[in-house]
């Protein structure tokens, strides 16, 4: 694969880490994708592909109810951990290496492109919305996860931004729902729903932990935490309990759909 350095460092970072993202991690939980499954038309076995895929919990997620589905990821740990899992759960799933950015699939080949907790890490956004849509069938769906931003917060979107980039180098930037929905909108994916539920992220460690992050970018970040404006404190929900900092992350849902190339619906 050519990868720039923004993928490179991803690709690195996660096959290091891949251990960390299967049982047990919090995107196990998949209340957040029942809830966007729930507005998502698909046809009886729809073809499916879960871009940067991780531990897999998405694509499996829609594998159980007998779709055809494609993981994909950039770190070739990452998929032979989500490739075990399928193996576990019994789920036949096809993996496929490659980034975000530039997808090896054929126009119009997919129902539904799913892409969770993964595109803070793409080098261009843009170029990874223009690819999906793409892929998609007209009418085919559009279904983004990730951490966000509420519009029109500069300095809470830049505190994070700090925080983050600290914690996991290979973190490259967190998008507000307009300019998710600006580079939908660009590439004829027609938005349904672009929601915020704030999320409350286990303790600070478990962060720090999950991500390896070295002990002078740790300080780093307990000195962002601590000099955190009253502003950013209340729209994270910062505090401690029982000695631990913890914080609310605002997750974005964002769902849409490839506009009809007859109609333009």
């Amino acid at each position: 694969m050519n990868l720039d350095e923004v993928q490179r460092a991803a690709q690195a970072q996660f096959a290091k880490q891949s251990h960390r993202y299967g049982r047990g991690h919090i995107l196990e939980n998949v209340d957040d994708l029942r809830a966007a499954a729930e507005r998502i038309q698909l046809p009886a076995k729809a073809m499916v592909l879960d871009v940067a895929t991780g531990g897999g919990h998405t694509g499996l997620f829609f594998a159980s109810f007998g779709h055809d589905v494609t993981l994909a990821d950039i770190a070739q740990p990452m998929l032979d951990q989500a490739m075990k899992a399928a193996e576990e759960r019994g789920l036949p799933v096809r993996a496929r290496l490659h980034p975000a950015e530039k997808l090896p699939y054929t126009d119009a080949s997919f129902d539904l492109a799913t892409c969770r907790i993964a595109a803070h890490h793409f080098s261009s956004p843009a170029d990874f919305v223009r690819e999906t849509a793409r892929v998609l069938k007209p009418g085919g769906w559009f279904l983004l996860i990730d951490g966000s931003v509420e519009d029109d917060q500069p300095e809470a979107e830049q505190w994070l931004h700090q925080v983050e980039k600290l914690r996991d180098p290979s973190h490259h930037r967190l998008l507000t729902p307009r300019a998710w929905s600006d580079l939908c909108e660009a590439n004829g994916l027609q938005v349904r729903q672009a929601l915020l539920n704030p999320f409350k992220q286990p303790d600070l460690n478990w962060y720090f932990d999950t991500a390896a992050t070295p002990p002078e970018n740790r300080r780093q970040v307990l000195e962002l935490v601590a000099a955190a404006s009253p502003q950013v404190r209340q729209l994270f929900r910062i505090r401690e309990e029982d000695g631990k900092i913890v914080w609310w992350w605002q997750r974005l849902t964002l769902i849409a759909q490839k506009r009809s190339s007859m109609t333009g619906a």
